[in-house]
């Protein structure tokens, strides 16, 4: 495993992160059912090997917004037996829960709790967007993480972020942050904070972790054939989450990349790769093959969605991921993919009333109420008479 320094804060962390928003479930896939055997074997497995960055959240493996998911406790169940001292452990206060200042010591002392430890290592303020940060600033965020680090709770205060560009620079600039965590891959380079605004944390000298790496999976399991054969006829032959990782790894201002692992193979093979992923390791030649199979890629997809589930769930039922999943499956492999059919009829995009509570949610800033009318017209429309 290789490591890099973590900006300001002089810790070393594994470039690979395992990230606990994806872990395994047990059959049925409800989100809230998280397989445990199997989740803290693969987590334990990670570490045993060098993974010492563990990033979770509040709401992770939840079925609401507002309540505490499973994921938090499932992460303290792996972290012990001697595991909690060989990681640094990641967790997010919700922000979209604060109403007053109180609120915040409400959720991180219920997070202690939770992930049965008396401090988190690296403390984020979860999906800064513009709604959200004004609601944490004006309630006080600055003097909540002051108070927070001197009493020992936290030890390092970071966010994550989900909005443009210029509003990533204000809150760089606002606190005396120590690492930041965004969305960034070979696909986004210039979506929300992107390259400039990696550029600029770094600047500042905060540690970055880079969460989406693989765009949600899209960058290996839904790469159109044009770019499978771009990658095929080269002569590197590596997978497309190893091409996928080793770009994000190849900038020196990434320190850690987050991977939502669900099971031993994909530890196992991301592993392999952080192996020898240095900074500045790609050469001109593979940077330019990675720039083909960006350019085809990105002009398949219909709808920018990474399939996190904030939005849900909906109101009316609508599996919002599922259906925007199968839009695109369907422009990227045409015809034959039928994964819309796959979703029953009581959560396609007809059941949609248009409420607009997605949309408040939506870390990509996607207007879900336009695309999923074009996912109806797409897949259900009406035979004419």
């Amino acid at each position: 495993m290789l490591y890099r320094n973590f900006g300001k804060t002089g810790e070393k962390v594994s470039i690979l992160g395992f990230g606990c928003m994806r872990l395994p479930l047990l059959s049925g896939g409800d989100s809230t059912k998280i397989d445990k055997e199997k989740a803290i074997k693969i987590i334990r497995y990670a570490i045993d090997r060098g993974v010492n960055y563990v990033d979770t959240a509040y709401t992770y493996h939840g079925n609401s917004s507002t309540k505490g998911g499973a994921g938090e406790p499932l992460v303290a169940e792996a972290l012990k037996n001697g595991y909690r001292e060989k990681v640094n452990l990641a967790t997010k206060l919700p922000s979209w829960l604060i109403t007053k200042r109180s609120d915040m010591d409400k959720y991180l002392n219920e997070q202690l709790e939770r992930l049965q430890t008396d401090h988190i290592d690296f403390y984020l303020i979860h999906s800064l967007n513009r709604e959200n940060w004004k609601k944490v600033k004006e309630n006080g965020v600055d003097e909540f993480l002051d108070s927070a680090i001197k009493d020992g709770r936290i030890r390092y205060a970071g966010f994550s972020f989900h909005d443009k560009l210029d509003l990533f620079k204000e809150i760089v600039d606002y606190y005396n942050w120590s690492f930041c965590q965004m969305q960034y891959n070979y696909s986004d380079e210039n979506f929300q904070a992107g390259t400039r605004g990696l550029k600029y944390a770094a600047q500042k000298g905060l540690g970055i972790t880079i969460m989406e790496p693989l765009r949600g999976g899209k960058l290996v399991n839904s790469l159109p054939k044009e770019a499978m054969d771009t990658f095929d006829r080269s002569n590197f032959k590596r997978t497309p989450a190893e091409w996928g990782l080793r770009w994000v790894w190849n900038h020196p201002e990434v320190k850690v990349v987050l991977s939502g692992m669900n099971s031993m193979e994909q530890v196992k093979e991301n592993i392999k790769t952080a192996d020898k992923a240095r900074a500045n390791s790609l050469t001109e030649k593979e940077l330019k093959l990675i720039d083909k199979v960006k350019d085809v890629f990105n002009a398949k997809i219909k709808v920018n969605c990474t399939g996190c589930e904030y939005c849900m769930p909906c109101p009316s039922g609508v599996n919002i991921p599922g259906c925007f999943s199968a839009y695109n499956n369907y422009s990227i492999f045409g015809k034959d993919d039928d994964t819309y059919n796959s979703i029953s009829s009581e959560n396609r995009a007809s059941k949609c009333k248009e409420c607009g509570r997605c949309e408040s949610l939506c870390p990509q800033g996607i207007t879900i109420r336009r695309e999923l009318k074009n996912v109806r017209d797409l897949f259900e429309k009406v035979p004419a008479l």
